[in-house]
């Protein structure tokens, strides 16, 4: 009998089996992935976004190589930690106060406890369906859970957490009129573990000018999408103004290291030692290591290339579906977007639901491991692309869909 539950330790990582052999990846370069029997894929998991700079970056590995050598864990203030909270702070304008955690779970629980001891309030609003997190309070309302989709006046909440409908204005200002006890919203640039749903034009500044009414903060969570579409803040492309954003997955290229990043007075409490905040391996100079190097690449990093490239795959695996008679259709950015088999890219989380399909999704995942590249097998999985994901890997993706394409006709063409 194994002894590891499940076979893994983040349920995110189970993957079904192929032609009954399970996968264990070995190593990893690049854009590319090698599993245990020494075969290639194209990755698009990326570390679940947290790999934008590709696997393995000599750059970043040097350094932590350097840090490692020095000591992974020495107590104490170490000398790169100060330099690591400088260059983050270098790109969150406003929010220039740095403390490091190690995931971004943490960072959340973190941003929460600022919010909740600089209002004096206990509640924090979270998108339904939104993932911030696997903690027990940020952990309800995720996405497939029951309270994920509520009615009018059937509102979920528990003493610590309350939900919102993503792209329903009227439920925002319904939310406040219920509810005097809201620390914070806590909303992401895009529902992105919900398969990449987009804010409606106005709905996250309408969030943020309805909670700043009522005296309560704006927590962005950035642990997915920050540094993914420009070497800072998602919410500063958005034109949002948050107290605190969660940070983490990107600015460390898959070294484990997250941080929350705030306006000092919001986090004045935490250098006054009225709240607390730890962790051993908080800051840890690894992760220090590893913010410096990936940063200092992404400042020189062409965004707008990889992006486009992904919107070119993007177009054209909606093209190849239809050529096939599938209507497929998509949703996100260019290096990161969910793909539905449906019409149009669902609006909010009850269109989300009719509109992903399981099996689809699963088939598709299966089809395209089969030829090389490895897709999240979830209706609300998601495809990322790094800096790696040059023209001729891309090519090769677009290969891949047209063999999966043509695998899934017999079972999902011409359906609406």
């Amino acid at each position: 009998m194994p002894n590891l539950v499940g076979d893994v330790s983040s349920a995110a990582r189970i993957l079904p089996a192929l032609d009954g052999q399970t996968l264990f990846i070995r190593n990893g370069k690049g854009p590319y992935l090698w599993d245990d029997q020494g075969r290639r894929y194209i990755d698009t998991a990326l570390g679940f976004g947290a790999v934008l700079l590709g696997h393995a970056n000599d750059a970043v590995n040097a350094r932590v190589a350097e840090a490692l050598a020095d000591s992974a864990s020495p107590s104490w203030a170490h000398v790169r930690e100060h330099d690591a909270a400088s260059a983050l702070a270098a790109h969150t304008g406003a929010l220039s106060k740095v403390i490091f955690t190690n995931s971004g779970s943490e960072a959340v629980h973190l941003a929460c406890r600022a919010a909740r001891a600089y209002t004096g309030r206990g509640r924090i609003a979270k998108m339904a369906a939104g993932f911030d997190g696997w903690f027990d309070d940020v952990s309800f309302g995720n996405v497939g859970s029951a309270e994920a989709n509520f009615a009018d006046g059937q509102r979920p909440l528990t003493p610590r957490t309350t939900l919102l409908r993503f792209n329903d204005f009227a439920d925002v200002e319904r939310l406040f009129a219920e509810d005097r006890d809201i620390a914070a919203v806590i909303l992401e640039p895009m529902l992105a573990n919900a398969g990449c749903i987009m804010a409606a034009p106005g709905f996250l500044q309408h969030v943020q000018e309805v909670a700043r009414r009522h005296g309560a903060l704006v927590i962005s969570d950035e642990v997915l999408m920050g540094f993914r579409l420009h070497a800072g803040l998602a919410s500063e492309l958005a034109g949002l103004d948050p107290d605190i954003a969660s940070i983490g997955k990107a600015i460390g290229n898959g070294v484990p290291v997250s941080a929350i990043v705030g306006k000092p007075q919001v986090l004045a409490g935490f250098e006054e030692g009225k709240v607390l905040r730890g962790g051993t391996f908080s800051g840890n100079p690894l992760a220090c290591a590893a913010v410096l190097g990936t940063l200092e690449q992404l400042d020189r990093a062409d965004y707008g290339a990889v992006i486009e490239r992904g919107e070119r795959l993007r177009r054209d695996v909606q093209a190849i579906f239809a050529a096939r008679g599938i209507t497929v259709s998509t949703s996100g950015y260019g290096n990161v977007f969910g793909i539905w088999p449906s019409q149009r890219a669902p609006e909010g989380y009850a269109e989300a639901l009719e509109f992903g399909d399981a099996a689809f999704s699963r088939e598709l995942h299966l089809a395209l491991r089969a030829v090389g590249v490895l897709v999240m097998p979830s209706q609300y999985g998601r495809i990322y692309l790094s800096f790696e994901h040059d023209d001729e890997v891309v090519e090769a993706m677009r290969a891949a869909f047209e063999v999966a394409a043509g695998q899934l006709a017999p079972r999902f063409a011409s359906r609406d």
